[in-house]
């Protein structure tokens, strides 16, 4: 299989054998164009990654070309590229991270007496026969095309369809106008309460003033959407029979490609963002907690999900804006293979960064709190501490708020969490997944190839597709490198700083409110 994991910082093309082997992968970067409460990327940018990717991997043995029997893509979600009729993209792509559509989502949202920011009669609705409401952020896919309706009229009336990055994806690979049961959620216009018969209600259409005819036809994951466009097919030596899989978002394919896939066991993707997940037999929402279990890349099942704005994020913001930004101070140092560097330097700070306590809303929150006015910071910051403290603060600082999701989810779900799968960038490092064990008190467990769980995810939905294999394969496939449990030592240390966590955001939040307030668009 040609496995595609397309995310915010790049395109991952990957040679994954249904025996959970990935024979080869290579990587493209994607730029992500930031400005203020704006989030964009280019969506030929994403095909150029895909391609070069894609081309860079078949290259390197031509007998691998003969041998790929399907291509199927796992992408980032809750992203929207208008297109028109001949697919063409009209402008860039609103991401996950664009919270432009926040007003927009507020007049749709809003009656004469509103709960939450919510008239009670359309939260009901959307709770009912979504599971989910609009993230009043305006980041998710309703908010964008809320935006984009109300800000920019032309642009919404030429568009001929609004797509979501793996829909897009799916059209310049195959031609075909679909999305699946998982990338067209987050319009929050689709009845949800069959998972084997997920379709558009015209009154969540209505809600959100968007056109049935502006939204792409719904399939499964595993549907075989046709073969790959001849002229694809061509540009990447691959033979005109080879079928194109639906595929997922990262959230559904990351618990496929992670080994989660029987029902409550979770697993913890530490990817540019974060969340936790856990398949159920159940449709259901925690309103106050922001969890909700949506439609995912299993048939007739249900994928709980508890999501985190900034996760690798900081990561990454600590290596390009503070460490190596190119300024006056630092303008043509080589990089060292940072991360690994970051977590020698944590390993040598003790549990609790020496009293440093770093909160990681880098954009806002979504869960347990879905609050966009949060921000980042360190506290308690004296003459005594270093970088090397901060850096160690960073990795807690995301463990901490891991488990503020944990214990809402823990109640979501209806019964406690064992070992935790770690999968994601973030998972390859081993101080990182010891510290997510000590600080939120689970087993975590890490795969062989925990940077590679999207893309098996996608292997492993096509080997569904094609026949070839069932989910109930997967838990035997993914192998285990090693289970990080909890230090005993550090259990009251970290119960005291994840207390102190939740007071300081308590105590912060009217400050941020008032500081990064709402930016009202003008109708």
């Amino acid at each position: 299989m040609l496995a595609v994991d397309l995310g915010t910082s790049g395109c991952k093309c990957a040679l994954v054998s249904l025996a959970g082997q990935v024979k080869a992968w290579a990587f493209r970067p994607v730029a992500l164009h930031v400005d203020g409460v704006s989030a964009e990327q280019e969506p030929e940018d994403w095909w150029r990654a895909f391609m070069e990717a894609a081309a860079e991997v078949l290259a390197r043995d031509t007998a691998w070309h003969d041998s790929v029997v399907a291509v199927c893509c796992s992408t980032q979600g809750e992203g929207t590229v208008c297109v028109d009729s001949s697919g063409q993209a009209i402008g860039r792509a609103m991401t996950w991270l664009d919270m432009r559509g926040a007003a927009a989502i507020a007049r749709r949202a809003r009656g004469v007496v509103n709960v939450a920011g919510y008239s009670p009669l359309k939260l009901l609705a959307w709770l009912r026969k979504s599971g989910g409401v609009p993230a009043l952020s305006g980041k998710d896919s309703a908010g964008h095309i809320a935006y984009i309706r109300d800000q920019e009229p032309q642009r919404y009336e030429a568009t001929h369809q609004f797509l979501n990055v793996l829909d897009y994806m799916n059209l310049r690979l195959t031609g075909r106008f679909c999305a699946t049961r998982d990338s067209i959620l987050t319009t929050w216009a689709t009845d949800n309460r069959d998972a084997h018969h997920v379709r558009y209600d015209n009154g969540l259409l209505s809600a959100l003033r968007v056109e049935a005819g502006k939204l792409p036809e719904i399939v499964k994951s595993t549907e075989v959407l046709g073969p790959l466009r001849p002229e694809v097919a061509s540009a990447l030596g691959l033979p005109s029979n080879t079928r194109v899989v639906a595929g997922a978002i990262d959230t559904s394919a990351v618990a496929v490609g992670g080994g989660a896939v029987r029902d409550f066991e979770a697993h913890l993707n530490l990817g540019t963002s974060s969340w936790l997940g856990a398949h159920v037999p159940f449709k259901k929402t925690d309103v106050f907690s922001k969890i909700a279990s949506v439609p995912c890349a299993i048939d007739g099942r249900y994928l709980a999900i508890a999501m985190q704005s900034a996760a690798g994020a900081n990561l990454s913001f600590l290596r390009d804006r503070i460490l190596f930004h190119p300024d006056e101070l630092m303008r043509d140092e080589q990089r060292p293979d940072v991360y690994q560097v970051l977590d020698r330097i944590a390993a040598r700070v003790p549990a609790g960064a020496r009293g440093l306590i770093y909160t990681p809303w880098l954009f806002g929150e979504r869960t347990p709190v879905d609050d966009a006015s949060l921000r980042a910071g360190l506290f308690n910051l004296s003459l005594e501490h270093s970088r090397e403290d901060m850096i160690r603060a960073f990795l807690e600082g995301v463990a901490l708020n891991t488990r503020w999701m944990l214990e809402p989810f823990a109640r979501f779900t209806g019964r406690p969490l064992q070992s935790i799968a770690a999968v994601g960038g973030g998972a390859q490092s081993d101080l990182w997944c010891q510290i997510m064990a000590d600080v939120t008190g689970h087993a975590i467990r890490q795969p062989e190839s925990p940077i590679q769980a999207n893309a098996m995810g996608a292997a492993f939905i096509a080997g569904v597709g094609l026949g070839e294999m069932s989910f109930d394969d997967v838990p035997r496939l993914v192998r285990t490198r090693r289970v990080y449990e909890p230090a005993a030592a550090h259990r009251r240390l970290y119960d005291d700083r994840f207390a102190t966590f939740k007071e300081v955001r308590q105590r912060l939040a009217p400050i941020y409110r008032k500081l990064n307030p709402p930016r009202e668009v003008m109708a």
